[in-house]
């Protein structure tokens, strides 16, 4: 069977977009999309090639973006795929913006800011300390949840976690369904530098969950006043972050579709 597939990403943070409205293309009426078919399409030698999917599903008078890793396992939130998911619906939809998109995580709102696009990635919730540990060498980080969950850890130098080949080490107990791990380092008043290992996916290039977890944590150990917009720089590119007076986190950044075809992956 073959079927329609668009490639898209937001700061090189990339995912393979699979329309689906009425939910029958993709695992038949139920939806269930095989994590088989994922890793398919996922895999860059074998496949399209992508750090996860996002299937674009007609719920109710909306739109449900049905997130995988590129691993095939579910996942709750994805703040770059969103933006590259709301630029596939205003392109190919017609979809207005403001746009309001069904998540695992409740509904999100996404607008333009420019060329780019701002999404209302809602309350974060900041859940205490833990550690995290790569190659023998620990660090304590912060747990933040921006819907999936997010371990911080502000380290003196980028290179110090070493090739993120493996999920770091992480408390199962904090996180039973694995984490989220970013390396942070400053690199000017409110500017930051980020890594990230993606659960599920290993370390990616970006992610948007993750810088909105950084900014939170930063904001925090700065005592910055709400309304402060970050910067944070990660290896595909830049987002800006605010978390704002009433307890919302806004993430800026670019979303980029570069190809569409057919496949029978």
């Amino acid at each position: 069977m073959s079927y329609r597939f668009l490639k898209g990403h937001g700061t090189e943070n990339d995912f393979v977009v699979l329309p689906d409205p009425d939910g029958t293309v993709h695992g038949g009426a139920d939806g269930e999309m095989s994590a088989e078919r994922v890793r398919a399409l996922c895999d860059r030698r074998a496949g399209i090639g992508g750090d996860g999917v996002l299937r674009a599903v007609r719920r109710g008078d909306g739109w449900f973006m049905d997130y995988r890793n590129a691993d095939g396992s579910v996942s709750e939130m994805c703040g770059n795929g969103i933006r590259v998911f709301a630029r596939y619906l205003h392109e190919h939809e017609g979809e207005p913006f403001p746009m309001r998109i069904q998540t695992r995580d409740g509904v999100k709102v996404l607008d333009r800011a420019g060329d780019e696009l701002t999404a209302d990635m809602g309350r974060p919730q900041v859940l205490g300390e833990t550690s995290v540990s790569v190659m023998g060498r620990s660090w304590p980080a912060v747990h933040v949840s921006m819907g999936n969950p997010h371990a911080v850890a502000f380290v003196d130098n980028l290179a110090e976690a070493g090739p993120l080949l493996e999920p770091p080490e992480h408390d199962d107990a904090v996180y039973p369904e694995g984490v989220n791990v970013e390396f942070v380092v400053r690199r000017g008043e409110h500017h930051v530098a980020m890594r990230v290992h993606e659960r599920g996916s290993g370390e990616t290039r970006s992610c948007g969950t993750g810088a909105c977890a950084v900014a939170v944590a930063t904001a925090l150990a700065d005592g910055a006043p709400r309304g402060t917009v970050y910067r944070v720089d990660l290896p595909g590119g830049t987002l800006r972050v605010e978390w704002t007076e009433d307890d919302r986190v806004l993430m800026t950044g670019p979303a980029v579709l570069v190809a569409e075809g057919t496949t029978d992956l």
